[in-house]
Formats: C-alpha cells, sequence, structure tokens
C-alpha cells in the first residue's frame, strides 16, 4: 500500500507520469473490489442463506467509499504524500484510517460478514481483535509508534515494510471502528449509549500524544522529507511538517464530532423513548408496519 519514499532529485518536480500520479494498478484494484461488492451483494446473493441484496443506501455508502480509497491511495494526493510533501501524507492517512473503515462497514450487509467470518479461526481473530480496550490501543499504539521519526524513516527506506504497516495500521483502524459502527446486530460486544460515547471520546484522547507530537515540534522531525525540492515556495519542510499535524487532528476531530453527535443523538431519543408511558410508545404492530416490505426498497 503506498509508493516508496524513494526521491530523484536530479528529475525535478514535473516529470511524474500519468502512472505516477494515477496509479493504474489502484484503479483496476478498485474497480475490481466494486464489481464483487454489486455482483456478491446483487445477483449472486441468492447463493447465501438468509441473505437480501444490498440496499441502495449501502451501495452508495459502498461506491462513496471507494470513491476516498482511490483519492487516498490511487491519486496525486498519494505521489506527492509519499514523495515531497508530510501534509499530504497525512491527509492520506486521515482518508484511510478515520473516514473509509466506518463507511465500509455501514456499506456491509450483515450476512456477508456473518458469511466471512464464519471460519471459527477468523471468528476467534475477530472477537478478539474488536474487543473495545484491545481495538483501541491496538489502533493508537500502532499509530503513535509510526509517527516516532526513526521508525517513519526507517520505514520510509523500504517499500516493502511501509506496505506491510500500512496494511497492518488500515486493518486496526476497522477494528477500532467495529465497536462504534459494528453491522453485526448480535454481536455481544457492542457497545452502546453511554459507552459508545466514553469509547469515541477515549480514542480522541489516545491519539492526540501523536498529533501534538508533530504539531508543537520545534524542528522538522523526518529525514525523509528534508532532502526533497519545495513544491510551494512559502511552505518549507517545518511548516509542512506542522501543517500535517494540524490536517490530521482536525480530520480526526471533525469525524469523531460527527459520530459523537450522531450517536448522542440517538441515545437521546431512545432515552426519551424509555420514558415515555406505555400507553405512549408505540406499538411492535406500529413499527411493523412502518418496516418496509423489503430490504431493495430502503434507501
Amino acid at each position: 500500500m503506498g509508493s516508496q519514499h524513494q526521491h530523484d532529485l536530479s528529475s525535478g518536480i514535473g516529470t511524474a507520469s500519468f502512472s505516477d500520479l494515477w496509479s493504474p494498478d489502484v484503479m483496476l484494484f478498485t474497480l475490481i473490489i466494486a464489481s464483487l461488492y454489486f455482483l456478491v451483494t446483487g445477483p449472486w446473493h441468492k447463493r447465501f442463506a438468509n441473505a437480501t441484496a444490498a440496499t441502495n443506501k449501502q451501495k452508495l455508502l459502498f461506491v462513496f467509499a471507494l470513491v476516498l480509497f482511490y483519492a487516498a491511495q490511487g491519486s496525486p494526493i498519494s505521489y506527492y504524500g509519499h514523495h515531497y510533501l508530510f501534509s499530504l501524507h497525512m491527509l492520506q492517512q486521515s482518508i484511510l484510517y478515520f473516514a473509509l473503515p466506518p463507511i465500509v462497514l455501514l456499506a456491509m450487509p450483515e450476512w456477508l460478514l456473518l458469511t466471512i467470518f464464519r471460519p471459527k479461526p477468523l471468528k476467534a481473530i475477530l472477537n478478539a481483535l474488536t474487543h473495545p480496550l484491545v481495538a483501541a490501543l491496538l489502533f493508537n499504539s500502532l499509530f503513535s509508534f509510526y509517527h516516532i521519526p526513526f521508525i517513519f524513516d526507517a520505514a520510509a527506506l523500504n517499500h516493502q515494510w511501509m506496505t506491510v504497516y500500512h496494511v497492518v495500521l488500515l486493518l486496526a483502524a476497522f477494528a477500532m471502528w467495529w465497536p462504534i459502527v459494528s453491522p453485526l446486530s448480535d454481536q455481544k460486544k457492542q457497545l452502546a449509549g453511554l459507552k459508545k460515547l466514553a469509547y469515541i471520546f477515549a480514542n480522541g484522547v489516545l491519539i492526540t500524544p501523536a498529533c501534538a507530537l508533530i504539531i508543537f515540534a520545534e524542528d522538522p522531525l523526518y529525514a525523509t522529507y528534508m532532502a526533497v525540492p519545495q513544491i510551494f515556495p512559502s511552505l518549507d519542510t517545518f511548516s509542512d511538517q506542522r501543517l500535517g499535524g494540524i490536517i490530521m487532528k482536525l480530520v480526526q476531530e471533525l469525524v469523531y464530532g460527527c459520530v459523537l453527535a450522531y450517536v448522542f443523538y440517538k441515545w437521546y431519543r431512545q432515552e426519551k423513548q424509555d420514558d415515555l408511558p406505555m400507553d405512549v410508545q408505540p406499538s411492535a404492530a406500529a413499527l411493523l408496519m412502518k418496516t418496509p416490505a423489503t430490504d431493495e426498497g430502503r434507501a
């Protein structure tokens, strides 16, 4: 995942090819994933037990997730972020670890995930890694370690290790988001109400040291970006580094803030509903009447 942090300084900045900037391999991978999703959740869903076609809302969310993925991994954001601008590298990570996972999870039909994690070893791994305490500590620790300067620079010199680390970090991000937007309705460890609010807040606190290290550093931290050509005259290495930390923190705060507001709103509505007298609360029959007849009809 990602291009190698190597810089051919003699070639200059304006010599990037179409392939460098738009990554046809990532484009092909994205199209393959899109095709598989629409086939499995569409015409092929009848091959699976208790499966229904993906809703329109799920389809739109998955398309949006693929657009975000390609923007982060296959667009000039990736090329310039890996070769010239630390700030764009942080924008790429913000998209991959804070925006992408919850959207993908919301786009996945429950039956599809149950099918994927039906084998006992995979189910055991899922249960272990998505435990709220494990998930929060795992992702935030990996994210913080990655931004320690000597680890970052060492990974930047080895494309294979950088790829492995990013894949592991992305999987950890999915595990971190799982207790918040778990698609499995019968999962016992699924958080609800105030516990979910506390979990989101804790994740925001745990990631703060890594962002603070970058934002408040007094000197450039990463040798990877110190010797690269300067694209914008007003954005030197140190300013670019600080901007990267600010971008990461702002995106993280924006995403967590939106999720906090939504979770609190749902919790508040549920509490208000539970406080209503029994004769005022909607009956089960009324709720069933409001339920669409088919999954396909839900937007």
